[in-house]
């Protein structure tokens, strides 16, 4: 088959090509580098005033290997609400080396080693937010074009950027080309939660729906005999499913909530609605195969943690790399809310997780006065009538946070939607299955690769028009 080459490959491939300037250190098979720079971030962008404008230092990776200096594109990867160990060896990679980019990726303020405080108070905690971490993301940016042009001898040129993120980094990716449309020449916005929730009932329903309803119909039922148990032997329900240590009810249900959405939003359906079906059928324990599901693959393969759920282990104020759990309630306490709640009716989580356990929760863990302002949130971005401009939307139609996403196209911001029995979460740059996590982001394990492979040939027509259409106009191609 002929290999097509794109508009702006065609371009940058007249280019000479000069070698990296750096090459990927400490590599792993699961990433392109983990080799750790840093970068002086200011703490406050907002304050006027000169005493309020310290500094902290802030993690970064870079990735050269398949830059072609000196035009080349630079790919910023977003990171978000977690410990950003490396950039990851999933699509991204594909398109680095089809475009000749550069890739770099910011750690998110306060997460993982970037921390401008050793204690995490609520008070310490005010400068975290998504309008701080964009602001990082354009200084960062300015700075690292800066300093290229430094290496390369020259003043003044401008390498065309985009910008990648899935999920909250999805919405930041998006964000961030409505925000600063001048310092990017498009974004991906994958699975991106753009709009701010604040009681998230559809995320349930999406769960029942991608459930099916052989499936679901076993989850409610386990559902309803779990609320019965944890009223007659709630400690030993808890010890069946290894979350002795969630005390309080309902960061158990919540727990065991997750547990289930977590195979859809990644793309492992079967690991959750074959074993309970069958359990149904032969009328098995369902509360027994349901714990079994949750210790073998959520604790296990997945790696979820019980204390993630604790609400006490939520309040160690101690900053470390395990500290993401609380800052992410943080953000969500103060921010985007997505407070899954139960529906009113036909529900597969227990009713018991509702709008009174989430600002209890808030309350509890950072302290009065705490409240999602979802209404500022959704004015100051848009929510899903975000006016941006150059942005690829991406969903996968089993996810259910794509409630939370974009979904009507327009010229502007194209979405595509990817139709199959395991696309979930970030299908579009992490491929099927996501856990364990997919080199490449392979597009062949999943059950409909031609809908993967479709999407994904539409983000690189985008990808290579939006390029294109950034160069310097002065600068032709033959």
């Amino acid at each position: 088959m002929m290999k097509l080459m794109t508009r702006y490959s065609l371009c940058v491939s007249l280019l000479i090509f000069i070698p990296t300037l750096t090459h990927s250190a400490n590599s792993s098979a699961n990433y392109l580098t983990t080799q750790q720079l840093w970068f002086s971030q200011t703490l406050d962008h907002y304050s006027p005033y000169s005493q309020d404008r310290s500094q902290f230092q802030q993690r970064y990776y870079e990735f050269l290997d398949f830059f072609r200096s000196p035009d080349g594109p630079i790919f910023m990867v977003i990171c978000g609400e977690y410990t950003c160990k490396g950039i990851k060896n999933d699509y991204i990679a594909v398109l680095a080396k089809k475009f000749g980019a550069a890739v770099v990726s910011l750690e998110h303020r306060y997460y993982g080693k970037s921390s401008p405080f050793k204690q995490l108070t609520t008070q310490n905690l005010r400068y975290l937010s998504s309008k701080q971490a964009l602001f990082d993301l354009a200084v960062f940016r300015q700075s690292y074009q800066e300093s290229l042009n430094a290496k390369l001898n020259r003043t003044k040129e401008e390498n065309p950027w985009f910008v990648f993120g899935v999920s909250y980094p999805g919405a930041l990716s998006a964000w961030f080309r409505l925000k600063f449309p001048h310092l990017t020449c498009g974004s991906l916005a994958s699975s991106a939660v753009v709009l701010a929730v604040y009681n998230f009932t559809e995320f349930d329903q999406q769960v029942g729906e991608s459930a099916g309803p052989e499936c679901k119909a076993a989850l409610q039922e386990t559902t309803k005999l779990v609320d019965q148990k944890l009223v007659t032997n709630g400690k030993a329900l808890k010890a069946s499913f290894d979350a002795t240590d969630l005390r309080i009810d309902g960061d158990f249900l919540y727990f065991l909530a997750d547990a289930a959405a977590t195979a859809f939003q990644y793309g492992n359906p079967d690991k959750l609605c074959k074993p309970l079906v069958e359990a149904k059928k032969a009328g098995d324990d369902l509360v027994d195969a349901y714990a079994k599901y949750v210790k073998e693959y959520y604790l296990g393969d997945f790696g979820a943690s019980v204390q993630s759920y604790n609400q006490n282990y939520l309040k160690n104020t101690a900053a470390s790399e395990d500290s993401s759990d609380r800052l992410w309630w943080f953000q969500v306490c103060t921010e985007v809310a997505y407070f899954q709640v139960a529906p009113s009716n036909d529900s597969v989580r227990s009713s018991k997780v509702d709008t009174r356990y989430h600002l209890d929760l808030c309350k509890n863990v950072f302290g009065e006065g705490i409240f999602p302002d979802v209404n500022s949130t959704n004015i100051y971005y848009g929510g899903t009538k975000i006016a941006g401009s150059k942005i690829v939307f991406t969903n996968g139609s089993q996810d259910p946070w794509r409630r939370a996403s974009k979904q009507a196209s327009s010229p502007d911001m194209p979405s595509y939607t990817i139709t199959c029995s395991n696309c979930g979460h970030g299908t579009d740059m992490r491929g099927c299955p996501q856990s364990p996590f997919n080199i490449e982001g392979n597009e062949k394990n999943c059950t409909s690769p031609d809908a993967v492979h479709k999407v994904r040939q539409k983000i690189v027509e985008h990808i290579d028009l939006w390029l294109s259409e950034c160069q310097d106009t002065s600068r032709s191609c033959i």
